[in-house]
């Protein structure tokens, strides 16, 4: 069975208004509590019982657990901080439904994942890239050829961070050029 539902701008608002609540919370919380907070979440909800759509979606955290403890992909700070704020939300049991309500607790965690998936869409697609050049140069055989491949990913890696703020730019622009022609 498929159910569709349309949220509508205040529907939105009530999501980042959460947001920013899950945001001051940990205001003062190093970057390694806010990860092992998102860690502990994912080891202690139902996620394998969840629906299918929220199971997706909240198994992205994993990725992006992974994507900020990546030391070669040295996510900047700007991209890093958005996705560390999707991870507060995430770790945050009392957030718009507190996640210990059965069936529906997670369903929110789901919808917001979804809503800062798609503003981070090029973080990730950018990483999704580095990995997959990583995993095809392999392993280096000697010290020359780890060097000269450290520097060849960290030259991809450079290339891949600028692709993905021009894109970001890109859309940010072609967003406030469609606000500008419907007001």
């Amino acid at each position: 069975m498929k159910i569709s539902f349309e949220l509508e701008p205040g529907d939105i608002d009530r999501f980042h208004e959460a947001l920013a609540r899950a945001e001051r919370r940990v205001a003062c919380a190093e970057e390694c509590d806010i990860v092992a907070a998102a860690r502990h979440s994912l080891q202690t909800l139902p996620i394998e019982t969840a629906p299918g759509y929220i199971r997706r979606r909240l198994l992205q955290v994993v990725e992006l657990v992974e994507m900020l403890e990546d030391e070669a992909w040295a996510l900047p700070q700007v991209e890093r901080a958005e996705v560390l704020k999707l991870l507060a939300y995430f770790s945050d049991p009392e957030d718009l439904i507190p996640d210990d309500v059965a069936v529906i607790g997670l369903l929110d965690d789901a919808i917001m994942l979804e809503l800062l998936m798609r503003d981070i869409r090029h973080v990730v697609a950018a990483y999704d890239d580095f990995r997959d050049a990583r995993e095809t140069m392999g392993p280096a055989s000697d010290e020359a050829g780890r060097i000269a491949r450290a520097r060849e990913l960290a030259r991809r890696r450079d290339q891949l961070q600028a692709r993905m703020r021009r894109r970001r730019v890109r859309d940010s622009v072609s967003r406030a050029g469609k606000a500008g022609i419907s007001a």
